[in-house]
């Protein structure tokens, strides 16, 4: 159980503070500050869960058997609620206005979402397999993930990279829900026959 609360945990934070960036003006961009929430998760409850809090993330790490089917369905499960408690919390927060985000389902978003999935599930995959020094494991997924978001962001989508986040910031469609899970398939795929 408590696996799946450091899940919820580590979406519900990573949503919160991907929602209040984009509700207000702060001198640190939101790739830069959604990659140091992640950092400071994969430090504070990676022993823990395995800090996915990206169900894109759970299903890259099923499909190379790195999870098991029952824990991979709860933690989706957990991540969803994580990120809807924060939807709920910024919703309610008296003078908080989040700008309505604009939802393209067309194939150039979902490319967009896929390759910057790919890049930070690459990374995620280098500190899997332990190829990575696992006191910088924060550092390399934190800055994958920063990597990702620019590059997908750059490419004309919301760069969002992780289904649950994309609900709770009002960024949900086709290519942000399924894009990210072929791009983290193939992300750590790609590493896992590169490593070998």
């Amino acid at each position: 159980m408590k696996k799946y609360i450091a899940e919820a945990l580590g979406t519900f934070a990573l949503t919160l503070v991907v929602a209040l960036s984009l509700a207000g003006k702060f001198p640190v961009s939101t790739p830069v500050l959604a990659g140091l929430v992640v950092a400071l998760f994969v430090y504070s409850i990676g022993h823990i869960s395995g800090t996915h809090i990206n169900p894109a993330v759970t299903l890259g790490l099923w499909s190379i058997k790195k999870i098991k089917t029952a824990d991979a369905l709860n933690y989706i499960g957990s991540q969803f609620v994580g990120a809807c408690l924060a939807l709920f919390l910024v919703s309610s927060w008296p003078n908080l206005v989040m700008p309505a985000l604009v939802v393209k389902n067309t194939w150039q978003v979902g490319l967009a979402e896929l390759v910057g999935t790919l890049l930070f599930t690459f990374g995620i995959a280098s500190v899997v397999y332990e190829r990575a020094n696992s006191l910088a494991s924060g550092l390399v997924i934190g800055g994958s993930l920063i990597l990702g978001i620019t590059v997908s962001s750059l490419m004309g989508s919301n760069g969002v990279l992780n289904p649950a986040v994309a609900f709770g910031v009002g960024s949900f469609g086709v290519m942000y829900a399924l894009a990210p899970v072929v791009g983290s398939f193939l992300g750590m795929r790609l590493y896992k026959y590169l490593d070998n």
